[in-house]
């Protein structure tokens, strides 16, 4: 460090000399100075950052591209796990949000209605109530069934087979509620024997919910039913 200062020193005090006295560039006088001599060497290793780096990437006589695949796979299965359970997740939250939409216990316990139609004689009609709507469960004889059956379809408004409207002959589950303007007809009347009339606009229906005369466009609805027995029906 002293050989240092006293280096800078002597540079500095040649400059001085020199602006004080100009001519002495010209006469090229040499003015002694002392040189400093770095005793260190510079030969330091240089960092290899072994313990850093990829075992796939230590050998210099492989190429980047043979060992591309081997390195690729260390990088992309994280990225494939994080993937997978983001997925999963996200699965989980939209489940949740849409069983907060869903519909509640009491309301899926209203949306079916079970009857007991044993006690439903020939030719009567009963109106229950399902979802706040009418719901005609009509007994019908073997001569309504053979009445219906011998209708030809093609003279209908909305042609519709008997049979395709029903899952035993005699038992005629129907929404009652006119497809015309939405009024509630009334069962064993009108113009069809044994069928439906609607006192709003006069439309006739048959045991069967098709129109037969009137404004009403389509047939009676049939709602979503199943018999569980000889004896009972579930409605929805």
């Amino acid at each position: 460090m002293d050989r240092i200062k006293s280096s800078f020193i002597i540079y500095n005090l040649r400059l001085v000399i020199k602006r004080l006295f100009p001519i002495i560039d010209r006469l090229n006088v040499h003015i002694p100075c002392v040189h400093s001599r770095s005793v260190y060497h510079g030969d330091y290793p240089k960092p290899e950052f072994d313990e850093l780096r990829k075992d796939s990437t230590k050998n210099p006589c492989v190429k980047n591209s043979e060992s591309a695949d081997e390195r690729k796979v260390a990088a992309y299965l994280p990225t494939f796990v994080a993937g997978v359970a983001g997925l999963y997740a996200s699965k989980a939250i939209i489940h949740q949000h849409l069983m907060t939409m869903a519909p509640s216990r009491d309301v899926l316990a209203a949306a079916k209605t079970e009857v007991n139609i044993a006690n439903i004689p020939e030719n009567k009609v009963q109106i229950i109530k399902w979802q706040g709507r009418p719901v005609f469960i009509y007994h019908r004889s073997q001569e309504l069934i053979g009445q219906e059956r011998a209708m030809n379809i093609v003279e209908l408004r909305d042609p519709e087979e008997d049979s395709a409207r029903l899952k035993r002959p005699e038992w005629m589950v129907l929404i009652g509620i006119c497809t015309h303007l939405g009024c509630v007809p009334i069962p064993n009347a009108g113009v069809v024997p044994g069928g439906f009339f609607c006192p709003c606009h006069g439309s006739h229906f048959d045991t069967a919910g098709r129109v037969r005369k009137g404004p009403a466009p389509k047939n009676l609805a049939v709602p979503p039913y199943q018999f569980t027995d000889d004896q009972n029906l579930l409605i929805g």
